[in-house]
């Protein structure tokens, strides 16, 4: 018997990931944005994402789409409880996106659209952790529907996981611009890597400890019995993750930099879904509980046979096609 719910929790699974490691580099590079050495340093910046930021959010498209889909009693609860956020994020992605096209084409107001970018970032990065930690926090459901307030997901918890989430993709921005920039603007993302690879270990321990105090289920689930041992690799290689991260950053090295963190990334990932599983909205909706029926999940499924590979071609292609450095000509650049 196929678990159908198991497969599209799957896909919006992957969907996440890949929004988070893809559009997470193209948000950190705007909440580096104004700490750059210089004016050429910010074109480079923005030119190192111009061609691909925008793809990068269909990943956001694919999970959020796909919970509606899947999920439809996940997503009546999940979008009262985190409205106000979630409309932040939208607002922010928003503003960010028209301030690339508006700083291109200013002179004068150059300015205000380089604190367009930023704040943009920074806003979305914060929305994002902010509704995450509300998430892990759990949300008071009754009788199959949301029964909390409007501001239950602001709380210390969520503002820690907030920080953690705007470091964590200033380290994937910082990286990728090792990766893309050279000279003087290479170092000094080396230099802006180490500080928010450092912030972002400080962030995972915190809500590494916090996370099992806050529920004894989770705190079952990682210290009972066999499962320390079943699941101590996952925080052992995210720890090796960032020994080689800053290895990578002090030897010098340009790509494998940008692959560390995103391995970091990947075993945090891992150990979120550890310690959620089976709940799709916790503490007690389970994936199974808020599925939609069985027919409904088969032809979602089908839509994403259809265009996940289609994604995938795109993505790599444009990555393909604008591989190499990035310069500060051109693009949204200086001409």
């Amino acid at each position: 018997m196929i678990d159908l719910p198991l497969i599209a929790a799957a896909v919006i699974g992957l969907g996440i990931l890949f929004y988070v490691l893809l559009d997470g580099f193209d948000l950190g590079v705007g909440i580096l944005f104004p700490f750059a050495p210089d004016h050429t340093a910010r074109s480079t910046m923005m030119n190192s994402v111009a061609p691909v930021w925008d793809g990068n959010e269909t990943w956001l498209v694919l999970g959020g789409g796909g919970l509606m889909v899947f999920f439809p009693t996940a997503y009546a609860i999940v979008l009262p409880a985190f409205y106000m956020p979630i409309m932040g994020l939208l607002f922010a992605l928003i503003f960010r996106g028209v301030a690339f096209e508006f700083r291109h084409s200013a002179t004068t107001s150059k300015y205000i659209w380089d604190r367009a970018f930023f704040g943009g970032s920074v806003f979305s990065a914060l929305m994002q952790g902010m509704l995450l930690g509300g998430l892990i926090h759990g949300v008071r459901i009754e009788n199959g529907h949301f029964a909390g307030g409007l501001f239950d997901w602001f709380t210390p918890f969520s503002v820690l996981t907030g920080i953690g989430v705007v470091c964590g993709y200033g380290l994937l921005g910082a990286a990728w611009l090792v990766l893309k920039t050279e000279h003087a603007t290479q170092v000094w993302a080396r230099r802006a890597a180490m500080v928010m690879g450092g912030g972002v270990l400080i962030a995972m321990g915190a809500v590494s400890i916090l996370t099992p105090l806050l529920s004894p289920a989770i705190a079952e689930r990682w210290f009972s019995g066999v499962n320390i041992l079943a699941l101590a690799p996952i925080p052992i290689f995210a720890f090796a993750s960032a020994v080689a991260l800053y290895w990578s950053l002090i030897a010098g090295r340009e790509r494998l930099p940008f692959v560390f963190a995103i391995l970091l990334f990947f075993f945090g990932f891992l150990g979120l879904g550890v310690s959620l599983w089976p709940n799709i909205v916790p503490p007690s909706l389970t994936i199974h509980a808020a599925a939609a029926p069985d027919a409904t999940i088969i032809f979602g499924l089908v839509g994403v046979a259809i265009t996940l590979p289609m994604i995938l071609f795109y993505t790599w292609y444009a990555y393909s096609v604008f591989r190499g450095k990035a310069s500060a000509h051109g693009g949204y650049g200086d001409d």
